[in-house]
Order: structure tokens, then sequence, then C-alpha cells
């Protein structure tokens, strides 16, 4: 790439970094404070309501594999900050020690990491993973305020450090429990159309954008498809 070209590239992400940055901030206090009074609301009466699924997940992964019935992995949150997310666990223990290994069998483009028949996942996790269950957990973290019901899907911290600065705008706004990429097909999307995706969500982030994307959510997280 010669001189010119990355001076381009450099102008086009600081002009549209920028342009996000400043979609971002011009929404209300009104709104931000909604979604935030909407996400510990929704949040904890979600946590109440499905506390027998938690039950359940967590006595069927101890069965098959013991503990710890958790895993906690650091993931990118809002403008970069890291924040320890939690999920259950849907593979064997140790697998987190395979991961370099693993990232050479990558189905996934860009920095994102998906793999549809990954041999470290165990019998309860394909289930639970087909249908979302590993990811209620992070109810507690939308709770804490690390995230939000409704935003860009979070990934390693490593992989979004990695990103380019007009990718890196997906965090302008806390990473969600579900997004567009999530109601699109999920992992079958590949990663510039997932952040594309992800800065459509910024430009049109709204209460109405929010409660039409949780409803659309609950049939796809039914029939299973893009989750692996």
């Amino acid at each position: 790439m010669d001189s010119l070209t990355r001076d381009v590239e450099k102008l086009f992400y600081r002009n549209n970094i920028m342009r996000y940055r400043e979609l971002y901030e011009e929404k209300s206090l009104v709104f931000k404070s909604l979604k935030r009074l909407f996400d510990i609301a929704a949040s904890s009466f979600a946590l109440v309501v499905l506390s027998p699924v938690f039950l359940v997940t967590a006595v069927a992964i101890f069965l098959e594999d013991g503990g710890p019935i958790f895993f906690v992995q650091p993931r990118a949150g809002k403008d970069m900050n890291p924040f320890d997310m939690y999920k259950f666990r849907s593979m064997y223990k140790g697998a987190d020690r395979k991961f370099e290994e693993m990232m050479k069998k990558n189905e996934q483009s860009g920095h994102a990491f998906k793999i549809k028949d990954d041999p470290r996942i165990t019998k309860v996790g394909r289930f639970i993973r087909k249908y979302s269950i590993d990811e209620l957990p992070q109810l507690i973290n939308i709770l804490k305020g690390d995230m939000s019901i409704v935003g860009p899907r979070p990934i390693l911290t490593f992989q979004m450090e990695a990103c380019n600065e007009y990718e890196k705008q997906r965090l302008i706004v806390k990473p969600g429990l579900t997004c567009y990429w999530q109601i699109s097909g999920r992992a079958d999307i590949k990663w510039k159309e997932w952040v594309e995706l992800d800065l459509k969500y910024i430009e049109d982030m709204g209460m109405l954008t929010d409660i039409k994307m949780i409803l659309k959510t609950v049939p796809v997280v039914f029939h299973g498809d893009g989750a692996y």
C-alpha cells in the first residue's frame, strides 16, 4: 500500500469515526437514561423468570463435566474498556488452552472467531449454544452496567484491539445481548458485514429500535439458526 493510499484511508476512517461518535453523542440524555433503566428492569425481571433455566442448565453442565458452571472471559466493552463477560460453560475444561491451535480452523473472517463443529464443545454445550442459553448469564453483566440488552456483540479484547479505527467504532456504544447481527444470521454473517450492521445500529439507536430487535430475537433464538 503506497503512502497516498494510506493517507486516503486514514482520512476516510477519521471522517467516519467523527461521524459515528457525533451520532451517538447527539442521542438525547432522556433516551440514554431510559435505555439504562430499561436494561436494569428487563435484566432483573429476566433473571427471576429464567431462574429455573439457570438451575437446570447448571445441573446439566455439572452432571456431564463437573464444575465450573460458569465461564468468565475478558471482552472489549464500550470505548474499548475491557470487562469480564459471563457465560455458562459450554466447552470441556481447559478448552481455552487450545485456542491458538483452533484459530487455524477459524471459519469466521476478520477479527472474530467461529467454528461450526468445534471439538471442544460438550454435548450440553451444543444444546445451550444452539438456543443461546449459554449467553443468559450476561444478564448479570447488563445489570452491572457492562452491557446493554441491545448493542453490538462483544468479542475478545485482543481481537478487538487488532481492529482498525473504523471497526473499533462499533464499541462507541455498550456491547449487547442482541443486535442486528444476532437477528440477521449470526455466525453465518462475515466480519465486514457484521461491523456494518453494528454501525447501522448506532445510526438507528432508539427505544423503538431496541424493542423491535428484542421481539425479533425471540423467534431467532428458538430456531437456533446461525448459532454454534
